[in-house]
């Protein structure tokens, strides 16, 4: 510290605490004033409010992939000093997940899911909130995500510089925004590449390990099998090589799979899984910062309006993806 004195003893005397000796604050006030310091107001009424309780709504089936997101959040509030409360939604038990937090009194809610009636009922309620991998800008006035259309040509476009033509894909649920941009980006690689994309090998799925299973089976039960699956996430893809083996298909020299997300999952499963690379953690930690950031203006009648952030992905090449022989 410059002046040898503790942060909580700066931060007394920035309260008025009449209990600092006057030699400190005369110190302190001093340093202040060398330094050009100028307090944070608004963050310091923050934190003199009552404890801050965000609401994460969470629907993704995959515990791979929620996992990675709850990580992040925990860490983020617990760093913030706030508390967050649990809501699983989905179905008919959207609007009341939505009452309960409500009715709980939280400051903000982490959604997984750009729902509109989930989104309509937060703005009635003038709450705000922050969303978590959504496919593109829409109704939410926080976003953070990655560019899932450009992430799926780009591993779409890595299957077909290793020689693959006859690729199947496995698409995520339809309402999910994410979902159909990963569907429209693999189909636009195909296209670029002038590649059809079969409608037989194409599949859809619920973003978990057993409608991957379903979804798998359909594909590689045709009279002609593709020689690459892409499946939208994780979950799916592990399930594909598992169908896969049954079949005594041999991954990857018969059939090469791609994922989405990269979780655990990915390095857990033999052959480990060539996937694209989502920062779920770093994703959820970022929109819990936002979060907290329109908390605190709008308690000071201010706002941040429409945030869009927009993160890194990468391609994680492994064992589950091969070459076709020339």
């Amino acid at each position: 510290m410059h002046i040898g004195v503790s942060p909580m003893t700066v931060s007394r005397v920035l309260s008025g605490d009449a209990n600092v000796k006057s030699e400190t604050v005369q110190r302190v006030q001093a340093a202040i004033k060398l330094l050009g310091y100028t307090p944070n107001v608004a963050a310091r009424n923050l934190a003199r409010a009552a404890p801050t309780h965000i609401g994460l709504l969470y629907t993704n089936p995959s515990a791979a992939y929620l996992g990675e997101l709850l990580a992040g959040v925990l860490e983020e509030s617990t760093h913030a000093g706030c508390q967050l409360v649990l809501e699983k939604t989905g179905g008919r038990a959207e609007r009341a997940g939505v009452e309960r937090l409500v009715k709980g009194g939280v400051g903000g809610v982490v959604l997984m899911s750009e729902s509109k009636s989930l989104l309509q009922a937060l703005r009635t309620a003038k709450i705000p909130c922050a969303v978590v991998a959504m496919g593109r800008p829409g109704m939410a006035g926080i976003s953070v995500r990655i560019n899932d259309f450009e992430a799926a040509a780009a591993m779409t476009r890595y299957l077909i510089s290793i020689g693959h033509r006859q690729i199947g894909f496995i698409a995520g649920p339809p309402s999910h925004l994410s979902s159909s941009q990963r569907q429209e980006g693999f189909t636009a690689a195909m296209r670029e590449a002038g590649v059809p994309v079969r409608p037989a090998w194409l599949a859809h799925g619920a973003f978990s390990y057993r409608s991957g299973l379903v979804a798998a089976e359909q594909i590689l039960n045709t009279s002609q099998r593709p020689t690459a699956i892409f499946a939208s996430n994780d979950d799916m893809a592990a399930a594909t090589i598992a169908v896969a083996n049954r079949l005594r298909i041999d991954v990857p020299n018969g059939l090469s799979v791609v994922g989405f997300d990269d979780t655990e999952l990915a390095t857990t499963i033999w052959p480990s899984l060539t996937t694209v690379r989502q920062p779920i953690a770093a994703m959820a930690r970022k929109a819990v910062e936002l979060l907290l950031e329109e908390i605190r203006l709008r308690r000071l009648g201010q706002t941040q309006g429409s945030v869009q952030h927009v993160m890194n992905y990468s391609l994680v090449e492994r064992e589950s993806s091969a070459a076709i022989p020339p």
